[in-house]
């Protein structure tokens, strides 16, 4: 298992076929203010890509763009909503189709409110990750070997936490409702990058 850092695109070539997990860094939670910095992949055997963009970058990655926009890969997300906004305002692509762990998580750890991707990898996998890096400054010159670690381990487990998650969503027979929740999710990225983040637009109270 090795962790490996690109600057500006993705290698060709260096993924294994089939579904990936991914995240995002970005300088903050605005996301057309707060700039993207990094994008992590991991095609679930063990290895960890971190692309890493400069202040100046045009976010061009013509290697990276193609394997999230590739409509024949499934991409891994926990909290999808977010890194699919990032993805589509910097890159110019939506990275669909999509499988969420946190809303599975939602959909089916109703036991709990604890849905975060640290409670979620231990519960589910006894495995230990550390979130001290969470808001750090992903946009300096340097990544630490922890802002490393931490990047990569946000997709590390994602394949592994989303079998489980599909066998209890089929289990409870929420599959079709969370398949729905998924194809919905780049339409509900798209209303926050168009100026509704926080408004529920399916409310019944005005705007």
């Amino acid at each position: 298992m090795a962790v490996y850092l690109h600057e500006e695109d993705l290698p060709e070539g260096v993924l294994a076929p089939g579904a990936i997990a991914v995240d995002t860094e970005t300088m903050g939670l605005i996301t057309p203010r707060d700039r993207l910095c990094l994008v992590q992949i991991s095609d679930g055997k063990g290895d960890e890509h971190l692309v890493r963009f400069g202040p100046n970058s045009t976010y061009a990655a013509p290697n990276l763009r193609a394997v999230l926009a590739d409509p024949e890969r499934l991409k891994i997300y926990h909290f999808a909503r977010f890194d699919i906004a990032a993805v589509q305002h910097y890159m110019g692509v939506v990275a669909a189709p999509v499988f969420c762990t946190k809303i599975a998580s939602k959909l089916v750890r109703t036991y709990t409110d604890r849905h975060g991707l640290k409670d979620l990898v231990r519960e589910l996998l006894g495995k230990e990750i550390s979130k001290q890096q969470q808001s750090s400054d992903w946009g300096g010159p340097d990544l630490s070997d922890a802002q490393r670690e931490y990047a990569a381990s946000d997709v590390r487990y994602l394949h592994a936490c989303m079998d489980i998650l599909v066998t209890r969503l089929q289990r409870e027979g929420r599959m079709e409702l969370a398949q729905a929740c998924f194809d919905f999710l780049p339409h509900r990225a798209a209303l926050d990058l168009a100026g509704w983040p926080d408004h529920d637009i399916f409310s019944h109270e005005a705007a």
